[in-house]
């Protein structure tokens, strides 16, 4: 079967026709691993049409297509699958894009996070993800025990590794835990990350940021990305932590998000809608044998 590489910000992906093999989770993680596999931080699997039967699925799941053009699944590393990537839906439609199915004229896609709507603008590369509208309300991250399930969960103490941590959390479609601290660093991410993600507090899990205020307009994060580990970089990352250090006061929209992979650049309306902006790059085509 074909896997075509994209990467976003050194976030990479494959993208896969469904109908081009069954999608298991044991075969995912072979496809992903990066020593005995091709090797990514998950597979996008799409573009699913109205009216087949994954499009009808995740519509359910979700509450609705909107008139989306096109569904897709987000399949992380470990086999398991996430409502929403801004770096995955930046590699979809630029993959589309390039494969002729769109234009550089807005289509809405819909995940199991919701719908979002893409464009791509060429010829600067550039893909803008109406990412939706974030949420920092403890019961619709999920998270609980932080505060009550109509609380917003800010500036929230958790006890993580033997330290007490002041979190906040949100949710852009799928869950985040965002840890302002005075310099972020690799191995703070990779030493804490997984038991944040992990915490029983977060009954889905949850991806994980640790936020470093730069100035009004920038912030810089580490990521632990929930069913995938340490990352690079990533989109909806970046839109819920620039969305915690604007709700927390630490920064004004727009915000520019240093990642060690990149930049992405987000906006955030005055309804808590975010947008964000960045490139995605075709890598190469795989065969992998079935």
């Amino acid at each position: 079967m074909l896997l075509k590489k994209y990467h976003g910000l050194g976030n990479d992906y494959f993208v896969m026709r469904p109908l081009d093999a069954e999608l298991t989770e044991d075969l995912t993680r072979k496809i992903c691993n990066r020593n005995f596999g091709a090797g990514s931080d998950g597979i996008l699997l799409g573009p699913y049409p109205p009216g087949s039967e994954w499009y009808g699925r995740i519509a359910n799941a979700c509450g609705g297509a909107d008139g989306a053009a096109f569904a897709l699944r987000i399949l992380n590393p470990d086999g398991s699958e996430a409502e929403k990537s801004g770096n995955g839906l930046r590699i979809f439609a630029q993959y589309l894009y390039d494969e002729g199915i769109i234009g550089n004229v807005p289509v809405k896609l819909l995940t199991l996070g919701g719908v979002v709507s893409a464009t791509v603008h060429e010829p600067e590369r550039r893909i803008e993800i109406a990412m939706g509208r974030v949420t920092f309300t403890c019961g619709e991250i999920p998270a609980t025990g932080l505060c009550g399930a109509e609380d917003e969960v800010l500036e929230k103490p958790l006890d993580v590794c033997g330290k007490q941590l002041l979190v906040s959390a949100a949710s852009v479609g799928n869950p985040h835990c965002v840890v302002p601290v005075p310099k972020v660093s690799r191995e703070l991410a990779m030493d804490i990350g997984p038991a944040i993600e992990t915490d029983s507090h977060f009954p889905n899990r949850t991806n994980v940021q640790f936020l470093e205020r730069v100035d009004e307009h920038t912030i810089r994060i580490e990521i632990w990305e929930r069913g995938a580990g340490y990352t690079l970089a990533s989109g909806s990352s970046s839109s819920a932590a620039a969305s915690v250090a604007v709700r927390l006061g630490l920064c004004a929209s727009p915000v520019t998000v240093l990642m060690p992979g990149g930049t992405l650049d987000i906006r955030i309306d005055k309804d808590w809608r975010v947008t964000l902006l960045g490139p995605a790059c075709h890598i190469c085509d795989v065969i992998w044998p079935l």
